[in-house]
């Protein structure tokens, strides 16, 4: 579909990313599906964590009601064993790799490539949807139904430092810019996992010559890819809080902070703050279109846009769960003094606990219950 053009399938999706809170993505379109169980959304864009949803629900076969209920089921059963290896031995191994290489400068010393083994979520991938030769076939079937129009999945080249977004639609017009470009794809479970591969902790996954990682680690602007396939009707599901002035003001620890509290906020930087900046740009370029006579409007268009975010601080949820993580791992998280501060932004990307993801769905379900007026205008 060109840019700027509003057929049919003017309505996108917009899903960030964020690890674990995923959960609440997941939640949220729970109960739109509940409510409106023919919904559709034309166009899918999905990052990280994001992706993950996003290219099930493209490539799912039936409506909108029946694929969330399955989507719903997979989280709420997800544990840590499904996303990566949390055995002792093997997170031992990896980290005194790590440590090694960093202490020696040895580079003979063997590779690591990242913190965690990633092979389960692969798996996971695999088995939730039907694949050959890794290809997510559902996606090409809703295409040429006309439920789909396209699918955009984020994903940083570390070959070329560009953010690349892979499009598998009926129809678009490329771009390509110094920083960010897209390119036509099949997408397959890879393209998938390199969108989720968590910088330093989950390893990089090679596309023919080049290596990626995860797309939110320099993507500005996680709106273009759903503005570019011409949505004139976004709604974005944020796993971010928005904190009153009381939470933003209230000490999150004592001392010196730990290295778990100096991560958790290069984590937020990178990965939550940056949708809202860009939904706040959206509605500033909406505002001067409103204002624009007609002949001046230059091919800009106003877009419609809602966001659901959590109505709670996920890091201070995430802390309660922590002793709950499987040993190897907890002790791993706490040489990083997640102990040392009540709200783990950190532990809220990793904490796939079946008990912590099922706490997100519900407040994702809640959460969106009591937006639905405000929803039903943009969905309507």
């Amino acid at each position: 579909m060109p840019a700027g053009s509003a057929a049919r399938g003017d309505l996108a999706l917009v899903l960030t990313g964020g690890g674990a809170r995923g959960a609440y993505q997941v939640g949220v379109l729970r109960t739109l599906a509940r409510h409106f169980p023919t919904l559709s959304f034309p166009i899918l864009a999905g990052v990280s964590a994001g992706a993950i949803n996003a290219s099930f629900l493209a490539a799912h076969p039936g409506n909108f009601a029946e694929a969330m209920e399955e989507l719903y089921g997979i989280w709420s059963r997800l544990e840590a064993d499904d996303i990566f290896r949390v055995d002792t031995v093997s997170l031992a191994r990896q980290f005194t790799h790590w440590a090694a290489r960093l202490a020696s400068g040895d580079m003979s010393r063997p590779e690591v490539r990242g913190l965690v083994d990633s092979r389960p979520l692969h798996e996971t991938i695999q088995r939730s949807s039907t694949t050959v030769d890794g290809e997510l076939i559902g996606i090409e079937r809703n295409l040429e139904r006309g439920t789909l129009e396209a699918l955009a999945l984020t994903a940083l080249n570390y070959t070329t430092e560009q953010t690349v977004t892979w499009i598998q639609a009926r129809e678009f017009q490329p771009w390509s810019q110094p920083r960010h470009r897209s390119l036509p794809a099949r997408i397959t479970t890879e393209h998938v996992m390199a969108s989720a591969a968590l910088p330093l902790f989950f390893p990089a996954v090679r596309l023919g010559n080049d290596w990626y990682g995860d797309g939110g680690i320099r993507l500005s602007t996680p709106l273009v890819p759903a503005l570019r396939l011409g949505a004139t009707r976004i709604l974005a599901i944020s796993p971010h809080h928005e904190p009153t002035q009381e939470e933003a003001n209230r000490p999150k620890n004592e001392g010196y902070p730990p290295p778990a509290q100096i991560l958790s906020q290069l984590m937020d930087a990178i990965f939550l703050d940056i949708l809202d900046e860009d939904v706040r740009r959206l509605k500033s370029i909406n505002n001067l279109v409103t204002r624009l006579p007609a002949e001046d409007e230059s091919g800009l268009r106003k877009v419609e846009i809602k966001t659901v975010r959590p109505s709670q601080a996920l890091g201070r949820i995430a802390s309660a769960y922590e002793p709950c993580l499987p040993a190897g791992f907890r002790y791993l998280t706490r040489s990083l003094g997640t102990r040392e501060t009540d709200s783990s932004d950190l532990l809220s990307f990793l904490m796939f606990q079946p008990d912590y993801l099922q706490r997100l769905l519900r407040m994702g379900e809640e959460d969106a219950e009591a937006r639905l007026d405000d929803l039903s205008n943009l969905l309507g």
